[in-house]
């Protein structure tokens, strides 16, 4: 089932953090992307479907320079069919020294309307990406020299992205804490429940800026913390 632009907006507001929490409570500890970050700070948070790309080690005689122009390359393809909204996810096997891409490749799929893209390897030109405005996680810079260390040898099929499972048409979100990994099929019902979290987090938040003791709020062991965070729901329209 696709996402839906109701789902597709709260999970724009709520963080990874509180995601990992409910995934955790359905027993899912692996979700999320491990050694990741973003290239720039995002204005929201990342949110579309995977379309991914597997790359394997390189074999050198069956990786030169002359594979690019190949129109169906699996890099350059997912380019081209990675639907807007997505995200395009790299399984690059964890190595930053490898490039997954560059800006020209980054700023096509932006022109597209690609949600934003997410390598557990490095970007070349990773200055002028992070200008291009489009939501782009990474681990690090990756040499200039370093197209060829890894080889595409797939695309839209799962993969593995930072110790993650990624399955096509799975949700990705990314904050400012990395990029967690939703299951497809449980993408509205952890929507609405970290709608929820978040709201509670924040009336919590309040009350402890207020020098409130977390003993009986956070979490909620006290019945009296859930009447005031009713009462407080209520007068803030949440």
């Amino acid at each position: 089932m696709a996402l839906s632009n109701e789902t597709r907006d709260r999970l724009r507001r709520v963080s990874t953090a509180t995601l990992a929490t409910a995934l955790y409570k359905r027993g899912l500890r692996n979700q999320m992307v491990q050694g990741v970050l973003p290239l720039h700070t995002p204005k929201e948070s990342m949110v579309g479907e995977a379309f991914t790309v597997r790359y394997i080690p390189a074999r050198e005689d069956l990786n030169g320079l002359e594979v690019f122009r190949n129109p169906e390359h699996p890099q350059r393809k997912a380019i081209e069919e990675c639907p807007a909204g997505a995200v395009l996810v790299f399984d690059s096997r964890k190595d930053a020294r490898a490039a997954s891409a560059g800006a020209i490749l980054v700023g096509r799929l932006k022109a597209r309307g690609v949600a934003g893209v997410v390598t557990d390897g490095g970007f070349r030109d990773s200055a002028e990406i992070a200008a291009l405005g489009i939501p782009a996680f990474h681990q690090r810079p990756s040499a200039p020299t370093n197209l060829t260390l890894n080889q595409a040898i797939g695309i839209n099929e799962p993969i593995a992205c930072g110790d993650a499972p990624v399955f096509p048409g799975d949700v990705l979100v990314g904050d400012c804490d990395g990029v967690i990994v939703i299951p497809a099929h449980l993408a509205e019902e952890i929507a609405a429940e970290a709608t929820e979290m978040t709201a509670y987090e924040d009336f919590v938040a309040e009350k402890v800026a207020e020098g409130r003791s977390i003993r009986g709020l956070y979490p909620a062991t006290d019945p009296k913390s859930l009447d005031e965070f009713a009462a407080w729901r209520k007068a803030k329209g949440r």
